[in-house]
């Protein structure tokens, strides 16, 4: 499933970017080929990365790195929300300058790449690891993904710092978020009790969104606000509780990284 070498122009930039970093970098250069440099693919890299980062006295590096790179390399879709999970940030964010830079550096991706693991264990009905690793993630990312969540591609959680997503919830592809977002329950609903977040949402830094509500595509979520209700596609939500203020721009706010909102309604 893992695409070769000479097929990956997301493997070959970062490589490329890495290199330029290891002869810039003289201090990094064995940490730099290590991580990235030595290893023949993506996921050969990244399980090796990760897992340096989540190991414990009870789950050593090397356990860690073969259920890694067997998750990430067992489907193509997993493939490929790996590639468009990192392009998408460095598209987004312009602290992100190059793909070295992400990959090696911001918790969020790194976050996200580790719940995909967990994601794949959980539906393998390996759910005791699945939960540990959750844990793991949590400490190391400070960023707490249920493995059970469902998450599309060309996800940026930005900063990452905070983030909470529920058993129950669903995110779409090409979403963004910023840090202290909450997918959250009410508190009192049992079962089915998370929000479903369709494509190209922006969810803006501290929003809490809670309860089974569905968040419709191209909608922007104001920062600070706390969402009870469902919000219609297109739309732009703000305050406590968050109502409809207006619409957003674009048509895919998540994308786009427009976090300004116009008060064109009345609150």
């Amino acid at each position: 499933m893992v695409p070769k070498p000479d097929d990956d122009p997301v493997w070959t930039r970062l490589r490329q970017d890495v290199f330029v970093t290891a002869k810039t970098e003289v201090m990094l250069a064995g940490y730099l080929h290590d991580t990235v440099l030595k290893h023949r693919s993506l996921e050969a890299s990244i399980s090796y990365f990760l897992a340096g980062k989540l190991a414990s006295a009870y789950l050593t590096t090397t356990s860690l790195r073969d259920v890694f790179y067997e998750a990430l390399t067992s489907s193509a879709d997993i493939c490929e929300a790996i590639r468009r999970d990192l392009t998408a940030v460095v598209e987004r964010d312009p602290a992100a300058r190059s793909l070295a830079l992400p990959y090696l550096n911001f918790k969020g991706f790194q976050a996200l790449q580790s719940f995909r693991v967990a994601h794949w264990l959980w539906n393998q009905e390996r759910r005791p690891l699945a939960l540990y690793l959750q844990s793991r993630i949590s400490e190391a990312f400070d960023v707490d993904i249920h493995p059970a969540a469902v998450i599309g591609k060309g996800i940026l959680i930005d900063h990452g710092t905070g983030v909470v997503i529920g058993e129950t919830a669903v995110v779409g592809d090409d979403v963004s978020m910023l840090h202290a977002v909450t997918l959250g329950g009410t508190g009192k609903e049992s079962g089915d009790r998370h929000p479903k977040v369709g494509n190209g949402v922006l969810i803006g830094a501290g929003a809490k969104i809670l309860g089974n509500i569905r968040i419709g595509d191209g909608s922007k979520i104001a920062a600070g606000s706390i969402v009870l209700n469902e919000v219609p596609p297109h739309s732009t939500v703000a305050g406590i509780p968050a109502k409809v203020v207006g619409k957003p721009k674009t048509t895919d706010p998540g994308r786009q990284m427009e976090q300004f909102v116009e008060f064109d309604y009345c609150i």
